[in-house]
This record gives structure tokens, sequence and C-alpha cells, in this order.
């Protein structure tokens, strides 16, 4: 059946024309390009020792060197492939399991929606870095559980925000055709609703990305992500900060990459919503 608020060919039409959403997709794709590129581009190990301590621009180390003389350069292309697969799969794992949550609340009622509720305000209550600190100081800080703490503080949200969306869905005379053509509750809420749910979805999967990139990077920073040696832009950040006014290059590269990345997902959230609220109109 055929939704009120479906994404029609003249709205799909209307996205690369849509500046905040080419913004968004040449920041973003200039920082995934970097991060799963870099590992092959990099001239250097991220542990070699290959110039002076907090040294400058040489011939093939273009952002000079780190506070332990290694290629600041390298360390930036190797770096950023934590950053990208940790923050992408947070979000993609709170996407997941927050829009499973919120139609299953939305529908279900009852018990199992104030149930569901609950939980979701118990998590809310907590600020999303101070949640994922607070696991990741108690249990370890291996990446696969970084990853999933991430998710768990993000899908409060999700789970909101389809509750939220699919009851309005649920409203529409469409679904109440398929009830009584006799659809199972599963086909409604995977062929009728859900459907319905995307972009809304994608917008919050853009700023959710944002987030998770701040937040992993935060948690580098603070000594709680990626371990030495390893490179990890937020991890940069933190060892040499000392050196600022020595060798500015080796902290405002890896901000910079982090603010990319950010930038770049928020900004294509917010193209992807404006073209939402131009097809509701």
């Amino acid at each position: 059946m055929n939704s009120p608020f479906s994404m029609d060919q003249s709205s799909t039409s209307r996205w690369l024309r849509q500046p905040q959403l080419r913004a968004g997709a040449i920041l973003t794709l200039l920082a995934l390009l970097a991060a799963v590129a870099g590992p092959l581009l990099a001239p250097h190990g991220a542990a070699d020792f290959v110039g002076a301590v907090y040294g400058a621009r040489a011939p093939g180390a273009p952002l000079g060197f780190d506070y332990l003389g290694r290629d600041v350069l390298s360390r930036l292309l190797l770096g950023g492939w934590s950053v990208v697969w940790m923050a992408s799969a947070a979000a993609l794992a709170a996407l997941a399991a927050g829009t499973a949550l919120g139609l299953v609340a939305a529908y279900a009622g009852g018990r199992t929606d104030r149930a569901l509720g609950w939980s979701a305000d118990v998590l809310l209550a907590f600020p999303n870095l101070i949640l994922v600190l607070l696991v990741v100081s108690l249990l370890g800080r291996e990446p696969w559980l970084i990853v999933l703490t991430a998710a768990l503080a993000f899908v409060p949200g999700v789970l909101r925000l389809v509750r939220s969306l699919a009851l309005g869905v649920a409203a529409q005379e469409f679904v109440e055709a398929a009830r009584l053509l006799g659809y199972r509750r599963r086909q409604i809420l995977l062929r009728e609703i859900l459907p319905n749910l995307l972009t809304p979805l994608l917008v919050h999967f853009g700023t959710m990305l944002s987030w998770a990139v701040t937040i992993l990077s935060g948690l580098s920073f603070l000594g709680y992500g990626v371990a030495p040696p390893a490179a990890d832009w937020g991890l940069m950040i933190n060892e040499n900060r000392a050196g600022l006014q020595a060798q500015p290059l080796a902290v405002l590269a890896p901000v910079l990459m982090i603010v990319l990345f950010a930038l770049g997902a928020n900004l294509l959230a917010e193209g992807l919503a404006r073209i939402h609220a131009r097809t509701e109109r």
C-alpha cells in the first residue's frame, strides 16, 4: 500500500540540489576516504620514530612530528579508521535495536509500552559520555564494548522517536485497511509502518553518527579509547596538547578531521530533514 509520507521521485530529485546535503556528503566522504584509504597511504607506521620531538614540517612529513618524533600525517591517516568504524557501528546498532523496540512499544502498548518507556527514561537520565565512561572504566576498553555501550546510550532516543512516529502512522487509513484485509501484526509493522519511518530514521542516524564521533573521540582524549601506541584522532589531541605552541599541527590536524566528520554527518542529517519536511507539506 502507498504511504502518505513515502519519498516520491520529485523529492528524491531534490537531494542533489540541497546545499546542506551536498556539503555534508562532501565532508563525510573526505573523512571516510581518509579513514579507509589512510592505512594504504600512510608513509610510516603508527609507532615509527622518524623525526625530532615536536619537529617542524620536513620533506615527506608535511605535518611535522609529534611528541615522540612520530610522523603526524601517518598517524592521522592511520587513526581515522578506529573512529569511523566504531562510530558507524554504534550508530547502526542503536538504529536497529531502537527501531525494533520502538515498533514493539507502539504496536503492543500496555505494560510492554510502559516498561520500555521506563527503561528508556532510566538510560536518558545519564548523559551519553558519562554512561560510556562509566561502563568502560568498570569493564574495560575493548572496542566491541565501547561500540555496544555507545549504541546503548543512543537506543532510548531512537526508541522514543520510532514509537512516536509509528503511533502516528498506525492511525492512518492505509494501516487500518491492512488490518481489515487480514494482514498479520508483523506484516503491518514491516510492510506498512516501517517504510514510512525510513526518512526520519536516516535523519536521526546522521545526528547519531555526529554525536558518536564526538563521544568516541572524547573517550580517546580522556584515555579510555584505543590504547597507545595505536593511532586515534582523539588520542593524538591528548598526546600532543602539551606541545601545542611548539607543534600546533599535531593537535590541529586531528581536531580538523573530527570536525569534518561530525559536521559532515550533521549537515547530511539537516539536508535530509529539510527534504522530509517538504514532502510532508
